[in-house]
C-alpha cells in the first residue's frame, strides 16, 4: 500500500466549485487507514489560503501542510542548491508573499537568479527586467511547464507561454523547471512528508504532468473525471499509469479498502 497520495485538484478533486465523486470520501478513508495525502498542484499563482478558502467553501477542511505547490518545491530547490537570496521574481502578490516569507529579496538590484512563476499580473515592465536578466546570464529557474491554464469557459495562458516569449527573445529556456512531470516536485513532497519515492503515487486526470510524473519512480493513477478520457488513454503509449480508475471512489474502493 502507499503511505503518501499525491492528488491534482482541478479534473481530479473537483470540477470547477464541484466535488467529484468520492473525493471527501478518499480524505475519510486516507486518515482512517493512516495514508498520508497532499494536494500537489503546478499552479503558482494562488497562495495555499486560496486553495483552503475554495476547499472549505466545498465543505472540505485541509491544513496548509496538506497542500505543496511548485512554489514549495521551487522554494526548496533554491535551499537545496544554495541559491543566494537576491534574486528576480516574477509572480503574483501571493506568490511574492511565500518567497519574502522565506527571506528572499525579490526584487535585488543586482539579483543572483531569476524565478519566473505563473503570473497572472504580469506586465511587458516584468517581461522586459525578465529578459534582460535571462540574457545576461543569470541561472534561470521556472516553478512548472504548464502551456495554458483552465479556468471556466475555456484557457488562459500560463507560464509556459511566458517561457516561451522568454525564449523568443533571448534564447534561452530555463535552467530548471520544478512542477510535474519533473520527478523534483515528487522527491521533494516525499521528502516532506517522510516517505520515500516509491511509497508515493500522484493521482491525476492529466497525461502529460500527472501521469508522466510516474517516470520518476513515484506511482501514477490515472482518474477519468477530467481532461483524459479511457480512449484517449489508450490512445496513446507515452505514459502509462499503475492505477486507471473512474474517480477517487473507484481508486479508494481497490487500493485502500480491499474492493
Amino acid at each position: 500500500m502507499y503511505k503518501l497520495f499525491m492528488l491534482d485538484l482541478d479534473g481530479t478533486f473537483y470540477l470547477g466549485d464541484r466535488l467529484l465523486p468520492g473525493a471527501q470520501w478518499f480524505l475519510d478513508i486516507c486518515k482512517e487507514k493512516g495514508v498520508k495525502f497532499t494536494f500537489l498542484t503546478n499552479n503558482s499563482s494562488r497562495g495555499k489560503a486560496d486553495y483552503i478558502k475554495k476547499l472549505a467553501k466545498m465543505g472540505v477542511e485541509i491544513t496548509e501542510n496538506e497542500m505543496f505547490s511548485s512554489a514549495d518545491a521551487t522554494l526548496m530547490y533554491l535551499d537545496e542548491n544554495n541559491f543566494s537570496r537576491d534574486i528576480l521574481l516574477v509572480g503574483t502578490p501571493s506568490l511574492e508573499a511565500q518567497f519574502l516569507a522565506a527571506g528572499y529579496n525579490i526584487n535585488a538590484a543586482q539579483p543572483k537568479a531569476a524565478v519566473l512563476g505563473f503570473d497572472t499580473t504580469i506586465t511587458y515592465e516584468k517581461l522586459t527586467r525578465l529578459c534582460d536578466a535571462v540574457r545576461a546570464g543569470l541561472p534561470y529557474i521556472a516553478t512548472h511547464p504548464d502551456l495554458n491554464c483552465p479556468v471556466e469557459g475555456g484557457f488562459i495562458p500560463d507560464i509556459g507561454a511566458v517561457i516561451a516569449f522568454v525564449k523568443t527573445s533571448t534564447g534561452r529556456e530555463p535552467d530548471a523547471i520544478i512542477g510535474k512531470p519533473n520527478g523534483y516536485i515528487a522527491k521533494a513532497a516525499a521528502a516532506r512528508f517522510g516517505c520515500a519515492l516509491e511509497e508515493t503515487c500522484m493521482v491525476g486526470d492529466r497525461l502529460y504532468t500527472d501521469i508522466a510524473l510516474g517516470k520518476c519512480g513515484c506511482g501514477a493513477a490515472l482518474v477519468l473525471c477530467g481532461e483524459t478520457s479511457l480512449a484517449e488513454y489508450e490512445a496513446q503509449n507515452i505514459v502509462k499509469a499503475d492505477i486507471v480508475c473512474a474517480d477517487l471512489f473507484e481508486l479508494g474502493t481497490k487500493v485502500l479498502h480491499g474492493g
